[in-house]
């Protein structure tokens, strides 16, 4: 596989496990730590489509295409394959709507063009936009109802960042290359905002292929801290929740298959929305009263220990008590009503 970057140094690999299929929904179970699994989607039609040829590819999955636009990232000319702000934090890409096979033909034409511009259809819903793909390339993950999406795309680079939900990530067609930061090292990875974001999370805004370590110090601590991935066709690499990851599509056509799900039960909240109500609501508050605040929170919600209710009656915690779908209901509806005012 060729490095875009091969000053850039070493860093220790994402250890490999054999799993079966058969045994994925167990080995899944509780984990936290980052694995491959070298071949686990490698009989997929997809994937023996994309080792054909990458034409191949693509008339296999215009078979299964409904008739509606899609959405796709379009870069500039150049070849710069990072899809990340501009100098005046816009995006330096654009988004298009159009038919797949319009932007399947000019990833085609873009094979032989280096300076031809980024196309990238990410985070396709493959139940939504195609008929059969994913019934005929799936993994048993057991009872997780898992997002299931596609992406598609010329050589991209994607700036590192997390998500809340675990992801199991499938190299379909190409090479895929992840750098994998632990979640604590978000300080380390200089974020950029919460809300203007590339793609819907924060983004390091540090260029993991040519860091600059003046600007960027600690850096070289979330570095040391850091593991790759290399994955091939057939391959599978699991991303425990808030990991951060760096991706690299690093053939001339790439495609990754990806599922995302929560351990959590669904009628609990969004983390990502506690915290940007917290910034409305508390961030700015004078320090010693962040202070008090500080506390209330380490006392109901992070530490949550058994000195918040043992002196309740259990018929009388309420909301105290863990969630249930009602409780969780009236905690919704009750931020839905401060939050008109």
């Amino acid at each position: 596989m060729a490095d875009p970057a091969p000053h850039r140094q070493a860093l220790p690999r994402v250890a490999e496990e054999r799993v079966a299929p058969a045994d994925l929904d167990s080995r899944l179970q509780g984990a936290r730590e980052p694995f491959i699994v070298r071949g686990l989607a490698s009989e997929w039609p997809l994937v023996r489509a994309g080792q054909d040829s990458p034409a191949a590819a693509r008339q296999y999955l215009l078979r299964h295409r409904r008739e509606r636009a899609v959405s796709a990232n379009i870069g500039a000319h150049g070849g710069d394959d990072r899809l990340f702000y501009d100098a005046e934090m816009g995006m330096n890409f654009r988004m298009e709507q159009g038919p797949l096979e319009g932007f399947l033909d000019a990833m085609a034409n873009a094979e032989a063009n280096p300076n031809a511009p980024v196309i990238y259809l990410s985070s396709i819903d493959m139940r939504d936009y195609f008929t059969g793909l994913a019934e005929e390339n799936c993994l048993p993950l057991g009872a997780r109802r898992a997002i299931e999406s596609i992406w598609i795309g010329t050589r991209t680079c994607i700036a590192a960042h997390n998500d809340v939900p675990d992801n199991l990530a499938v190299c379909a067609i190409g090479q895929r290359r992840f750098t994998l930061f632990p979640p604590e090292q978000f300080p380390n990875l200089y974020l950029g905002p919460l809300e203007n974001t590339p793609a819907g999370r924060p983004v390091s805004m540090v260029n993991l292929r040519n860091p600059d370590f003046a600007a960027h110090p600690r850096f070289r601590d979330a570095l040391a801290q850091a593991r790759q991935a290399d994955l091939e066709p057939g391959d599978a690499l699991f991303i425990p929740s808030l990991w951060w990851h760096h991706v690299e599509g690093l053939a001339p056509f790439n495609i990754l298959v990806n599922y995302w799900w929560r351990d959590a039960p669904p009628y609990l909240g969004k983390p990502e929305d506690a915290l940007f109500h917290a910034i409305l609501a508390l961030r700015d508050l004078p320090q010693a009263e962040k202070a008090r605040w500080q506390a209330l929170f380490d006392h109901y919600v992070f530490a949550n220990g058994a000195e918040v209710t043992n002196h309740l009656p259990e018929n009388g915690r309420g909301i105290l008590a863990p969630l249930t779908p009602e409780t969780a209901g009236q905690v919704r509806a009750r931020l839905l009503r401060s939050l008109a005012r």
